[in-house]
């Protein structure tokens, strides 16, 4: 990863960066000269992270807003225009767990709010700011997907999921051949809040590999899935 290119003027929006996988995305993304807009729910969650980054000697902008919410999503919409007016790098890191339960039992709230966060908070961000990235003729747009399966008692959360897969190779045949790269990251079983503390790996481990769809060449592979925990032997 050492020989891997700089990002240096380039500003990447990491949704959910205030802890675990997102935090160690912008982490890792500094460390590769890349200016950041950090989001959280509020605006205060973000101080660890932002001072995890002064390390790096990036450029540093916070936006925050609720994605269960329109006014929450346009609040990262407007506060990223305000600051640095465009995003380069869109990583749709953030995410929630549906309730462990039968999957009988799941009623149509629970699955609407779900969606609401993993799938059409992320959408009205490609929308945002994909066109834009088009017009500019350089973008990478990063999905979080999993690899759950065989696990009907989070239903809400691996089919909300599956929608991220199926929209992110729609997306990335939408933008074929304009250089705005739109592929997935599954950044494996992670000991987070949501991953809880019998997941296989550290969160830590979701570095390098998260890097990779945001260091491909112009004009690279677009419509594919990552696997972070398939880079774990590669320098950090």
């Amino acid at each position: 990863m050492k020989g891997m290119r700089l990002l240096e003027g380039k500003w990447a929006l990491v949704t959910g960066s205030s802890r675990g996988i997102g935090q160690q995305i912008a982490i890792g993304l500094a460390g590769r000269k890349c200016n950041l807009i950090v989001h959280a729910r509020k605006h205060e969650n973000t101080a660890k992270t932002v001072e995890l980054l002064k390390p790096s000697g990036v450029q540093v902008h916070i936006v925050s807003g609720e994605l269960s919410r329109k006014d929450g999503i346009q609040s990262v919409i407007d506060g990223a225009h305000a600051g640095p007016g465009h995003v380069d790098i869109l990583y749709n890191n953030a995410g929630v767990m549906s309730a462990w339960k039968p999957i009988w039992e799941v009623i149509d709230e629970e699955w609407l709010d779900i969606f609401q966060v993993n799938l059409l908070a992320m959408i009205a961000l490609c929308n945002a700011f994909g066109p834009e990235m088009k017009r500019r003729g350089y973008g990478r747009i990063i999905n979080t997907t999993s690899g759950i399966k065989d696990t009907p008692n989070l239903a809400p959360y691996g089919v909300s999921k599956a929608a991220v897969d199926k929209y992110t190779r729609d997306l990335a045949f939408e933008l074929k051949d304009s250089n705005v790269l739109v592929n997935s990251l599954d950044p494996g079983w992670l000991k987070t809040d949501m991953g809880g503390p019998d997941a296989m790996y550290p969160v830590e481990n979701v570095l390098p590999g998260a890097l990779v769809p945001a260091l491909l060449d112009d004009d690279g592979p677009t419509g594919q899935c990552f696997a972070a925990q398939d880079y774990r032997m590669l320098e950090k």
